[in-house]
């Protein structure tokens, strides 16, 4: 890449700055026919990006199941039935799910103990949920529905640049 991606967008995101997290990926995966290295510099940036998380990543679906894709934290959870877990749910209900407590969220599944609120947005193709953006936070209330629209942009900008690769 001759060009370098500003990533330092700030630590108090605005819709402005999400925008700006949102035209840098575009940047970074525009053009690239890499699945796998999209997703792991779409997760690099966002964790980079966003304040307070313990982790950033992808699952991709594979028919009744989440299997984990690129990430950045600590290492996850391998598979989750659709329908589990705030991922599956997401998947099933084809809706972000924005969970202020993850231990009050019925069916959790706790694959690292330090997170305590979770935001999880449903990427399409095809007309279907083809995967899922996961952010884990460990402080309580992290996530607000300034992230859940900026965050769904994410996504957008995800699946406008790799429909062919999802």
């Amino acid at each position: 890449m001759s060009e370098s991606i500003d990533t330092t967008v700030g630590k108090t995101m605005d819709e402005a700055a999400y925008a700006a997290m949102n035209e840098a990926l575009r940047a970074l995966i525009c053009g690239v026919p890499h699945l796998t290295a999209n997703l792991a510099n779409a997760s690099a940036l966002i964790f980079g990006t966003l304040s307070d998380l313990n982790w950033a990543g992808f699952y991709l679906r594979e028919g009744d199941r989440l299997v984990l894709g690129p990430f950045q934290g600590k290492v996850a959870c391998i598979e989750i039935p659709v329908g589990r877990g705030v991922c599956g749910t997401a998947v099933a209900q084809d809706r972000t799910q924005l969970v202020e407590d993850v231990h009050a969220f019925p069916g959790h599944i706790a694959c690292d103990g330090a997170s305590n609120a979770e935001i999880v947005v449903p990427i399409h193709a095809r007309g279907a949920v083809v995967a899922v953006l996961d952010i884990d936070s460990p402080l309580p209330g992290r996530f607000t529905e300034l992230d859940r629209r900026g965050l769904e942009q994410t996504a957008r900008v995800l699946e406008e640049e790799l429909s062919a690769l999802l």
